[in-house]
């Protein structure tokens, strides 16, 4: 099955088709901690949870002493509910730990792996890159909302997620994972749940981002972790950086052709090709030599483009700093056609990357998002 005709398939047919994959088999052999998950095994909560945003799509979710909800799911929202549910907890048979004390299980970070987990499924299965990324951020924070009283700054939590998922469709997801379980210890679950939606009702961050005063009062407020979500800072930038982001094959030279023909380009790939350096030698000389480019423009306030696959964020942060630091707007831009495509492209390079590396360098990739940059372009490879 492919994404189109999974996404048109009954709930009954979804199941069964995720019933024969590896990882749905590995969650059906993976038990979970009983005081919380007493129904058993990880793909028996994974159905319950499934069943439950089923219900609420049926009958607005109306079960509980806090359901003054009021909402239609349309069907493309609901279909992210599902598969976000079908993910969510995909990575547990990946981080599940027993307490050689206690007995308790435990599967830390299993939301940080289910990410990319989901991430890759959906990728294979040609699910196009807006829907994907809702999806993979669903299951990477799906577990927030029940511990915001647990935070420092609950406010810069639910304002900070607004910018990452639709916190609708969190709050939604977080009260079928609650209810999709046997247990008797959920009552302040869903009292904390009850909290982020009337935190994030009351920010006006909803059913849409935080409307902060300008891009640069987002950029500072996290960058720099800004305490102050009315600060507006002057947007007085000496020029701006146009930073490409993708896998290998991906289209980055294309689109900036297209779209920014006019600035001039610090490339990783052409450094490499001057120094003599390969791909898979030692990179020191390659990124010295191109951060020193990267600060002539700097310096003279030149608008240019930096063009590197920079598919992790810790990676991206340190571009962004030094960037930053030269007061520039920095513009993200990620490029993705549909994997397929984007292997033929990469095999009509003058120097291909063995496929073997797309496919590894895939499986860790983290795409951008609006908390990192001033704006962000998604690109799926054609023409916007």
């Amino acid at each position: 099955m492919n994404w189109e005709e999974l996404k048109q398939s009954s709930i009954d047919d979804i199941l069964a088709w995720a019933e024969v994959q590896p990882w749905c088999r590995a969650m059906a052999k993976c038990a979970q901690d009983a005081e919380w998950h007493s129904e058993g095994d990880v793909w028996t909560h994974t159905k319950m949870v499934i069943e439950e945003v089923t219900r609420m799509k049926d009958e607005g979710g109306r079960r509980g002493p806090h359901d003054d909800l009021s909402f239609t799911l349309s069907p493309s929202n609901f279909t992210k509910l599902i598969f976000t549910g079908l993910f969510h907890d995909v990575a547990k048979p990946l981080t599940t730990q027993v307490d050689p004390e206690t007995g308790r299980v435990r599967s830390p970070k299993h939301a940080v792996k289910g990410e990319h987990i989901a991430r890759s499924v959906l990728r294979d299965l040609g699910c196009d890159l807006t829907t994907r990324e809702e999806i993979a951020r669903l299951v990477r924070y799906h577990g927030r909302p029940a511990f915001l009283l647990d935070r420092d700054e609950p406010t810069h939590e639910v304002v900070r997620l607004s910018w990452l998922v639709n916190n609708q469709l969190l709050y939604l997801f977080a009260l079928a994972d609650t209810r999709g379980r046997n247990t008797n210890c959920m009552t302040r679950a869903e009292e904390n749940l009850h909290f982020w939606k009337l935190q994030a009702e009351e920010l006006n961050c909803y059913d849409q981002p935080y409307a902060f005063a300008n891009d640069h009062a987002r950029f500072t407020f996290f960058r720099l972790r800004q305490p102050n979500l009315h600060y507006v800072p002057h947007e007085d930038f000496a020029c701006q950086v146009t930073m490409m982001c993708g896998l290998p094959g991906s289209g980055k030279d294309t689109w900036l052709a297209r779209k920014r023909d006019t600035v001039p380009v610090v490339s990783l790939d052409t450094v490499r090709s001057e120094l003599g350096v390969q791909p898979t030698d030692d990179q020191g000389s390659v990124v010295q030599v191109a951060r020193e480019r990267c600060k002539e423009y700097l310096r003279s306030g030149t608008s240019f483009a930096f063009n590197a696959t920079n598919i992790l964020r810790q990676t991206r942060s340190r571009w962004i700093d030094l960037f930053a630091n030269y007061k520039a707007r920095i513009e993200l831009v990620y490029v993705e056609p549909r994997f397929d495509r984007l292997l033929e492209q990469n095999k009509s390079r003058s120097n291909p990357v063995p496929e073997q590396v797309i496919r590894k360098l895939a499986a860790k990739c983290e795409p951008p998002t609006w908390i990192e940059g001033h704006s962000l372009i998604m690109n799926d490879g054609d023409e916007e």
